[in-house]
């Protein structure tokens, strides 16, 4: 890992020792240097970035996208600002389709994201699967079409007290084009050309075919301007699952096949095989029809014809023929391969920025779109042999599919102009998100012969309506005083609605739905041939039920104060107030202060620190669902407390509070003209106290525990938690809480240097390197009633050791890039080396080697550099064509470890002991859990971009 930074550092260094004398470009924003424009980090007008008191990055994404093979915003950011971190996700259902965007370590939820400088409204998904940033609540940055985009303002900087909740980590400004003048568009074709494609056979696949056009016009009025983006993607999937080596089907599997060939369907001669009545007909059929495998062996044929019970027949016919099988079913494992990788997607978004001068001093503006994507991800098979398969409809099992329809609104207007001296702008802006939910080639276990095979699975929606009024005036105090305040107005709405009843229903042997569970020994469960209960609704995503479906609102209102003091001409001071209420947990006050000292003409200090907040999103308070999963194969009903529910409460979960930040940030600002290179360092710190978390999985307690409590205190609170379960209906459960206090360091150093070699012969390169770490401080806020439930174990898994994975490990602490451009007249050559520095798996594995595996070891996957070069030519002035490879080496992440245990979120004891296999049978060749860069390998592309 040395070598490798030494060689990041000594090439951005080659750059520096070879620069020369430039003239300083006037379009800032095409050169992207440390001066460009920004309109975050301060609200007084047309200061560049190096009069900011905070570290604010710009990035021109046209620029970018003229050689970069990135076309969603999240990888764009992901591999040019070291500082941002998206972790593509593959078997989290709904989070594959939007990928988890943090900044500086913190959480998807702890970056406010703007568009046009106004609040942008967050996804309808909480990722509750194994991700980074599991339990929280992002902002789809890829409903955006990034050929809508201009720039991309990065401030890398709390910044709660200028713009409101959720702004601990920083901000990130989209700002739309503008043109009014042309018509431009790329086509775009790309495919995997890996050793990894088509699961790792060669070849290529996840091809994909993106059209981008973008129209501008003016509205005959000076300053006046309408832009359309549209953009069209189709996109296929990757696999790169591994051959799968564990047992596919059992005697019992081989046996009811040859019946069925013969028309006789031996599950439909039970329901319940613990009491079914007619045992002799099914031991008979059996025995009929087990003569016509070939490959028992004598002793095998002899112990199940010698059978007089359901529990020697099962016996006799409980082991693995998979080898066999397959070969008579003119099979190979590889055919029972998960999918694993990107998901398949095709969407369609268009987008629009207007602005119309009225006056000399008002102007109306407006922006916003649409953006609907179907997406189609992949659960885990279901093999013949699992009580999740019904093979009397799958006979060889099934690979569920679960589609998503997401819907991305927005829509803001507005009007500038001045009042009372003023500069004033009032605005009003409304964005909605919504998932709805379809499973296919799957079935609803409980219902057998009678189940669909597609599902309508229920829909969960998010709506923000935001009105701004904000006004700002300088003021000739001293050397400039600007002067901004304003208010804010907010109303959320989140919604779920429940799926079709057989999506998530559960059915007794008489086929009746039965609202909750039903007893272990309840002779009215519906099981597999082996006894095994069947899981209730569509397999590899239950529906939302009617108890899970609501409509939840709040509303919020603000007011700032943010004042801007040039005390000389070489010092800035900035201060931030903002006050504001929410009808669902009150009042908020916070503040920032910032200073900035230009030292000399080419040095800048500067220097922050505030107070922040984030308030619990409605979605960490409401999401309520509960699903079959299987643990260990067998299946639990598994459900999410509501924060405010009774059964939280009854357990002694308090109310989700708002999470309180401290944060200070320092650095420097660096010109050398002479070199025409730029740099810039910041440090930072961040203390995050009551972050809300999803604590792992609680188990039922049962009478058996209840009854050997060791104090009448521990009887009454395992009771407690008994009925908790029980009116929710399920056996186990998981729950958001104010549980832990964290603390977040790191720094960043961004250079940026610019060679003109010739005429018409450029050198560009571009350095950046970020190092932060976080880490879980102080001890776990837990429930007085937890611990006396359950005491460490139960306090274990109120944040288990795979949540300190997430939270401290699981994405990259340190992340580089060096991008060098050259432009030689009309060929571009665009080289990027992108270095993603180590992870670690939430998953225990036996690191030291003792034959143990511990909770407490993990695996380390190292840090990997991934290399992108194109080239781009200008055929003429309309038209440009760029071929590219993205990863060029085809990088992959370390391989898993096929020897190590899964993790599971119980206690140290590890009660139920977990699988022994992280890679689950060799289908996941590389962690499902964390990823650094992705799996899919090389991907090459050729666009071609015209404009007229």
């Amino acid at each position: 890992m040395k070598n490798k930074l030494i060689v990041l550092f000594g090439l951005a260094a080659f750059s520096g020792l070879y620069a020369q004398d430039n003239k300083t470009e006037k379009d800032s924003l095409q050169n992207n240097e440390l001066s460009e424009v920004t309109i975050v980090g301060s609200r007084s007008k047309n200061r560049v970035k190096t009069d900011v008191p905070v570290p604010v990055d710009v990035f021109n994404i046209s620029e970018i996208t003229k050689g970069a093979p990135q076309t969603s915003v999240t990888q764009i950011l992901n591999y040019v600002a070291p500082s941002f971190t998206s972790n593509p996700t593959s078997t989290a259902d709904g989070t594959d389709h939007v990928d988890p965007a943090q900044l500086r370590g913190l959480g998807p939820d702890q970056v406010l994201i703007l568009v046009n400088g106004k609040r942008r409204h967050t996804s309808a998904l909480v990722n509750i699967n194994g991700s980074p940033g599991r339990g929280s609540v992002g902002t789809d940055l890829n409903a955006i079409p990034s050929y809508a985009i201009e720039r991309i303002e990065v401030l890398r900087d709390g910044a709660a007290a200028q713009y409101g909740s959720d702004a601990i980590a920083g901000v990130i400004n989209i700002v739309l084009k503008k043109n009014a003048k042309y018509v431009s568009g790329d086509i775009q074709y790309g495919a995997n050309l890996s050793s990894g494609s088509n699961n790792f056979e060669g070849g290529s696949d996840g091809q994909s075919l993106q059209v981008d056009l973008n129209y501008g016009t003016s509205l005959g009025k000076a300053g006046s301007y309408l832009n359309f983006t549209g953009s069209a993607v189709t996109r296929q999937a990757t696999s790169r699952a591994g051959i799968r080596n564990n047992a596919i089907f059992n005697a019992y599997n081989a046996v009811e096949n040859r019946a069925a060939q013969n028309g006789v369907q031996v599950n439909s001669l039970f329901t319940n095989i613990n009491t079914t009545p007619n045992s002799a007909q099914i031991i008979s059929t059996l025995q009929q029809y087990a003569p016509q495998v070939s490959y028992f062996t004598p002793a095998q044929q002899t112990a199940i014809a010698s059978a007089s019970t359901i529990a020697q027949i099962q016996t006799a016919l409980n082991f693995d023929v998979t080898n066999n099988e397959l070969n008579y079913r003119g099979q190979q494992r590889s055919d029972y391969n998960m999918s694993v990788g990107q998901s398949e997607l095709a969407a369609g978004q268009l987008y629009y920025n207007a602005k119309y001068p009225l006056t000399a001093l008002t102007s109306l503006y407006s922006f916003g779109g649409v953006s609907y994507r179907n997406g189609k991800s992949y659960a885990f098979n279901r093999l013949p042999n699992g009580s999740g398969t019904f093979t009397q409809v799958y006979s060889n099992g099934f690979l569920p599919e679960i589609e998503s329809d997401i819907l991305d609104a927005s829509a803001a207007v507005g009007v500038t102009t001045q009042l009372f001296g003023f500069d004033t702008d009032i605005s009003s802006n409304l964005g909605t998100n919504s998932f709805k939910y379809g499973v296919n080639n799957t079935i609803n276990a409980t219902l057998g012969t009678a189940s669909p095979t597609s599902f309508d699975a229920g829909k969960v929606s998010f709506l923000q309506s935001t009105t701004n009024l904000d006004f700002t005036k300088k003021l000739d105090v001293l050397e400039g005083l600007n002067v901004a305040f304003g208010g804010e107005f907010r109303y959320e709405n989140y919604q779920i609605k429940a799926g079709e009843q057989a999506s998530y229903g559960l059915y007794d042997v008489n086929g009746n739905f039965v609202p909750g569970t039903l007893p272990t020994t309840s002779p009215l469960i519906v099981t597999d041939f082996f006894g095994n209960k069947r899981g209730a609704g569509a397999q590899g995503f239950s529906g939302f039920q009617p108890a899970d479906a609501k409509e939840k609102d709040r509303k919020s209102v603000a007011a700032y104060v943010d004042l801007e003091l040039n005390p000389t001409e070489n010092w800035l001071l900035n201060g931030a107030a903002r006050f504001e209420n929410y009808s669902d947990f009150g009042n908020t006050v916070i503040f920032k202060l910032a200073s900035l000292l230009k030292l000399n003409d080419f040095i800048n200090w500067r220097v922050s620190g505030q107070t922040g907040f984030r308030a619990p999103s409605l979605q960490q308070k409401y999401f309520e669902a509960s699903s079959t999963q299987f643990i260990n194969g067998s299946p639990y009903q598994v459900g999410y407390f509501t924060n405010d529910s009774d059964a939280a409460k009854s357990i002694g979960v308090e109310n989700l509070k708002p999470e309180k930040s401290k944060s200070i940030s320092t650095g420097f600002t660096f010109k050398i003209p002479d070199a025409n290179i730029t740099i810039a360092t910041d440090a930072y710190f961040t203390r995050i106290d009551d972050r809300i978390v999803l604590t792992g999985q609680y188990s039922r307690p049962t009478d058996a525990q209840i009854g050997g409590a060791t104090s009448p205190e521990q009887a009454e609170a395992l009771t407690l938690f008994q009925e908790a379960f029980d009116l929710k209906g399920v056996e186990r459960a998981s729950f958001w809480t104010n549980g832990i206090n964290s603390e977040t360091k790191g720094v960043d150093v961004v250079i940026s240097q610019k060679y003109d070699v010739i005429r018409d012969f450029t050198i560009r390169n571009d350095f950046a390197i970020s190092y932060n770490e976080t880490k879980r401080v102080g001890d776990l806020n837990v429930p007085q009633s937890i611990l006396d439930a359950g005491g460490e174990p139960f306090k274990y898994s109120f944040f288990p050791e795979s949540s300190r994975v997430y939270l401290e490990e699981a994405i990259p602490k340190l992340k580089a890039n060096l991008t060098t451009t050259f432009n030689i007249k009309k060929l571009d050559i665009y080289l990027r080396n992108s270095y993603f520095g180590k992870v670690t798996d939430p998953g225990a594995t036996d690191v030291n080697l003792d034959g143990f595996s511990s909770v407490y070891e993990h695996p380390e996957y190292s840090a990997k550099i991934v290399t992108d070069l194109s080239f781009g030519y200008q055929i003429s002035e309309k038209f440009r064509v760029t071929l590219g490879v993205n990863n060029i080496g085809d990088v992959y992440p370390d391989r898993n470890n096929p020897s190590t245990p899964a993790f599971t979120n119980t206690t140290p004891t590890l009660s139920p002991a977990p699988s022994a296999d992280l890679t689950n049978a060799n289908q996941f060749a590389y962690s499902r859990a964390v990823s650094q860069f992705g799996l899919n390998g090389r991907f090459g592309f050729a666009r071609l971009s015209f404009k007229f």
